[in-house]
Order: C-alpha cells, then structure tokens, then sequence
C-alpha cells in the first residue's frame, strides 16, 4: 500500500495507469534533496507493485524541472560535512534516477516548459518523454562547471548516439523539442498544455496490454540496452565532487546567479 502523506507528491490512480506529479514549492520547480528522497522512496514502494502497467511523472503545469537546486539549503550547508558525508549526500540525484528506472511498469515523462540538467537526468531514466511543441530541453552542468553526473550520460547515448549526446552536454545550449524529437530524446510532441493528456493517451493503450508479458519485455529490452552503463558511469559521483571544488564551479555558480558569462580558467 503506498503512504499517503507525502510533501511534494500528489499520486492518482486510475486502473493500471499511476500518475505522479511533482511540486518542490518554487516557481522553477528545482529538484531539492527532499523531493528527490520522496520520489526515490515512492519508486522504492512502487518496486512491490504487481498490478500497474504504466506510471506517468509530471511537473508542473509550466514547467517540468528547473534542475538540481543549487540553493537548496542541504547543499549550501554540505562544506560542513566530512567528505564521506558529502559522498552520501550526492548519492541521492542518481539513486532517483536508478530507482526510476528499475521500475518494471512502463514511466512515461510529460514535459510541460523547461526540463533542465537534474529534470533530464530524471527523464532520461524513465522509458517514453512526451513533450510540448515549446517546451525546452537543456543540459548547463559543464558551462557550471560541473561534469554531468548521476549516470545520465550512457543514458544519453542510449537514446541519441555519442555525436548528439556531445552537442547536448559540450555545447550545453538548450534543445527545443521539435530538434529534441528529431533527435531521438523525445518520443512524442503534443501543443501546449498537452503533454499529460498525450501521456495518459499512450498509458492507456499500454492498460490493453497483458502486465506480466509487458514488464518482461521491457526488462529484455533494457538490459540489452544498458548492460554496459554502470561499467561506464560507476565514476561520475567523484568526477562530480571533482569538479565541484574547483575555482571554475563557484565561478560558474556565481556567473549564473549574476547572469554573466563565466570566466573560467581550468583551475
């Protein structure tokens, strides 16, 4: 039975059909630590579930994600913590994104707006991306500073091959999502305002679908697509804590937040 009391979850259940929507309470709708442990902790119930055929994860009704949450006050407060502790800490971004994509039902992601760094990394895990026609995709990490981390980017070369996932994370422009279609990081376009209806479209037709047969067939598929993403990624959590010490993350941080262009020297 899943709890009921969650912060920034709203779950409606239809038939074999689980829609979740999730709210972190700001306007870009940021992934902070507590939401990313509530979304963990339902997939982590969710593992136990023998009847659903679909679950449908939304934003909000403007915007999916604006990403990590870079003033999350856990975050700002973890240069007090050992180094061990921080390890800990940075682990919740990609246990999200492993517990979402272990799910034996088939996820499929309604993108509303902007889905940036953290929201893609969520998204890439699931198995269908439905987006609006003006809905916008992007991955900023390395223009932070950063590298991109919680295993996102096997997941990335899985949907779009090793030439786009580059110009996706090198070049770090946002991606409209006709080009995101094109690309193969979005499966399906809808106008605006549509995404979630469209979701619920497909969910439903995946409803006619016999369940046992369906969550075989898609574990087939994945691991044959992914047998070789934890050998290849295992690493990007350091890599991550890396690049988070350096001179060029907080110039990149504090560029961001003044809105300028960074000056980064590779330091």
């Amino acid at each position: 039975m899943l709890e009921t009391n969650w912060e920034n979850l709203k779950l409606d259940q239809t038939g074999r059909v689980l829609t979740v929507t999730f709210n972190s309470g700001n306007k870009v709708n940021s992934l902070n630590t507590a939401l990313m442990r509530e979304l963990t902790q339902l997939a982590y119930q969710l593992q136990d579930d023998s009847h659903l055929n679909a679950i449908i994860l939304a934003g909000q009704e403007t915007i999916f994600s604006g990403g990590m949450d870079l003033k999350d006050p856990e975050l700002v407060s973890a240069k007090n913590l050992t180094l061990a502790e921080q390890r800990k800490l940075v682990q919740v971004g990609p246990k999200m994104c492993a517990a979402w994509e272990t799910l034996e039902p088939v996820t499929i992601v309604a993108i509303e707006g902007w889905c940036i760094g953290g929201g893609m990394a969520l998204a890439s895990a699931c198995d269908w991306r439905v987006a609006a026609q003006d809905a916008s995709l992007y991955v900023p990490e390395l223009k932070l500073g950063m590298n991109m981390s919680w295993q996102s980017v096997p997941r990335f070369v899985n949907l779009i091959g090793p030439a786009k996932t580059k110009q996706l994370l090198l070049l770090a422009e946002p991606l409209d999502a006709p080009t995101a279609e094109k690309w193969g990081l979005v499966d399906y376009l809808t106008g605006r305002g549509e995404a979630l209806n469209k979701a619920k479209e497909l969910a439903q037709q995946l409803t006619g679908i016999p369940p046992i047969p369906l969550r075989m067939a898609k574990k087939a598929i994945n691991v044959s697509a992914n047998a070789l993403n934890d050998a290849t990624s295992f690493m990007d959590i350091d890599q991550f804590m890396l690049t988070q010490g350096t001179e060029d993350a907080l110039e990149g941080a504090v560029a961001f937040f003044e809105k300028r262009p960074p000056a980064f020297k590779g330091n």
